[in-house]
């Protein structure tokens, strides 16, 4: 019971940092004072100082506490697991070759490719991670976790969408209309599919072949 109490409270703490530092006031202050490359820094400090001991707390304690639920493990359930990954590592990859006009270092707030899937692909990448890994892992440690991707994702997203829009950025708020939130959500999915770029598909597919093949020695 203490690993998933713990495993909360550093999701908590690394959640709840990245929200409140990146909020508008605060964030003004900080690069202000300290400058934007310094507060970078600084943010990416405090997010590691979360992250690192969230992700050693579960390792050391997989599969701990009571389990709410188990999934048999069959061919059907390989596939669906195996073609969610390709789903969200491209989106990984896209979001990172592509970025979104919501991140800290902006990209251009184009409405093809990636983001007639989502405007958010990286946030929504951790997002399908994560589900995909809350239907075969049911222990309270695994389901505390794994669902915290699926928390900071979701609400990492709409808390950008909600900074940018009260900034009055015109632009942002046509991306914002023009794009889904949740992916493959949108009546244009299949034609962002299509506009994705072979390099793109190939390293996502590629990244998914070798996390595939080295998963079970690895984690």
């Amino acid at each position: 019971m203490m690993a998933t109490i713990m495993i909360f409270i550093l999701w908590l703490g690394f959640g709840g940092s990245h929200l409140v530092l990146s909020s508008t006031p605060v964030r003004g202050l900080l690069v202000e004072r300290f400058g934007e490359d310094r507060f970078r820094r600084i943010y990416s400090i405090l997010a590691l100082a979360f992250f690192i001991p969230l992700v050693w707390v579960y390792f050391a304690n997989k599969h701990a506490g009571p389990w709410l639920w188990g999934t048999p493990r069959g061919t059907w359930l390989i596939w669906i697991v195996s073609l969610g990954m390709v789903a969200s590592i491209v989106l990984l990859v896209a979001g990172v070759a592509h970025p979104s006009p919501a991140n800290m270092s902006p990209g251009e707030p184009i409405t093809t490719g990636v983001y007639r899937i989502t405007r958010h692909p990286r946030f929504m990448a951790f997002a399908i991670f994560g589900l995909l890994h809350l239907i075969v892992n049911g222990a309270a440690t695994d389901i505390v976790f794994f669902g915290g991707f699926v928390a900071f994702a979701l609400i990492g997203g709409w808390h950008q969408d909600q900074r940018k829009l009260a900034s009055g950025d015109a632009r942002y708020r046509d991306f914002h209309l023009a794009t889904p939130f949740l992916p493959f959500s949108g009546s244009a999915t299949l034609h962002g599919i299509k506009e994705l770029s072979r390099t793109v598909l190939a390293i996502g597919v590629g990244l998914t072949l070798v996390l595939r093949f080295f998963h079970r020695s690895w984690f």
